[in-house]
C-alpha cells in the first residue's frame, strides 16, 4: 500500500550549480506546483507550473542547474537555466516576507524533450493553513520529505529522497503569530525547497476526523541548529563552537506558497513567465 502517490516522486527535482570545472554541485530542492489557470470542462483543468524553491538556494547565482528524468531510461537531463533575462531582471520572483522563490517553466519544452514530469495541482494536492486546522491536523501528525539532503543526487537518474517525521509545532502558523512552523524530521543541506507532505490516516482520536488524502502542507526552509560552546578551564572563555543539527525544521505552510506563485504571475501579467527554460 503507498502512503505516497508515486507521482508524487515526479513532483521534485534537483537544483545545483555549474562549477568552473564544469561540476555540478547540487545545492537544493524545487517543487513543481501548477497553478490553476483555466477549468477547460469538468474533468480537465489547465495550469501554468512553477518551480518553488528558497530564496536562498537561488540567491547570488546567475544561473542553475535542474535535474530531470526522460520518460525512457536513458540518463538524467540536465538543463542550465538563467536565472535573469538581458536586462538583469530576475525571471525568478520572491515572496516579500517568507524564504520562498517561484520562476516559471515551459511544459511544452519539457514535452518536446520528452521528460517525465508531474506537478502538485494547487487546487486539489495541498492543503492550506485553514484546512489544516479545520481537518484537525496537530502537533504529532506524520508528515514525509522529499528532497536530496547533502546533495546526494545520482550520478545517472534523479531519484528523490523521502524521509518521515511529525508536526512539532504548528498553532503559531496557525494563529499567524509566524511565517514558519516546525516539524521534527532529518533535513540538512540540500533539503531546501523540498515539499512536506501530510501522511494519510484512516483512523484517529476520538473526537477527530481522520485525513485520508496525502496533501502538500508547505516546502522546506532548513534546519535549527544547536550550538554548545568549549570553554578553556584556565582563562574561562570560549574555544570552540560545536553546531549540531538539532532534528527540527522549519517549514514554510502552502498558502504562501501559493502566494508567491501568484505575485510571480502577476509581476509579469501572465506573459514571458516561462521564458527561464526554454534553452537547455
Amino acid at each position: 500500500m503507498a502512503l505516497i502517490p508515486p507521482h508524487f516522486f515526479d513532483c521534485v527535482i534537483a537544483i545545483g550549480i555549474r562549477e568552473s570545472n564544469d561540476h555540478i554541485k547540487w545545492i537544493g530542492t524545487g517543487s513543481l506546483i501548477g497553478r490553476l489557470f483555466r477549468k477547460v470542462s469538468e474533468d480537465k483543468n489547465e495550469y501554468h507550473i512553477y518551480i518553488v524553491t528558497n530564496q536562498h538556494v537561488l540567491k547570488n547565482h546567475k544561473t542553475a542547474v535542474v535535474r530531470f528524468n526522460p520518460m525512457g531510461s536513458e540518463s538524467a537531463k540536465d538543463f542550465d537555466i538563467p536565472l535573469f533575462d538581458s536586462k538583469g531582471i530576475p525571471y525568478w520572483y520572491p515572496h516579500p516576507k517568507a524564504d520562498l522563490a517561484a520562476i516559471g517553466i515551459d511544459a511544452d519544452f519539457l514535452k518536446n524533450e520528452k521528460i517525465s514530469y508531474s506537478f502538485f495541482k494547487s487546487d486539489f494536492h495541498s492543503m492550506v493553513l485553514s484546512e489544516m486546522s479545520q481537518c484537525g491536523v496537530s502537533e504529532g501528525d506524520f508528515i514525509y520529505v522529499l528532497g536530496f539532503p547533502m546533495g546526494i543526487v545520482d550520478l545517472d537518474r534523479q531519484y528523490v529522497i523521502a524521509r518521515s517525521g511529525i508536526i512539532a509545532r504548528l498553532r503559531d502558523a496557525q494563529e499567524k503569530r509566524g511565517l514558519e512552523y516546525l516539524i521534527d524530521a532529518s533535513v540538512f543541506p540540500g533539503n531546501s525547497g523540498g515539499p512536506v507532505i501530510y501522511k494519510p490516516e484512516i483512523i484517529s482520536v476520538e473526537g477527530t476526523q481522520s485525513v485520508a488524502k496525502p496533501s502538500l502542507i508547505g516546502i522546506v526552509s532548513g534546519y535549527l541548529s544547536f550550538k554548545d560552546n568549549a570553554v578553556s578551564q584556565q582563562t574561562g572563555k570560549t574555544r570552540v563552537v560545536f553546531e549540531e543539527n538539532s532534528g527540527l525544521a522549519t517549514v514554510i505552510p502552502v498558502d504562501y506558497v501559493l502566494e508567491t506563485i501568484d505575485l510571480c504571475f502577476q509581476a509579469r501579467n501572465g506573459k514571458d513567465f516561462t521564458s527561464s527554460l526554454r534553452l537547455p
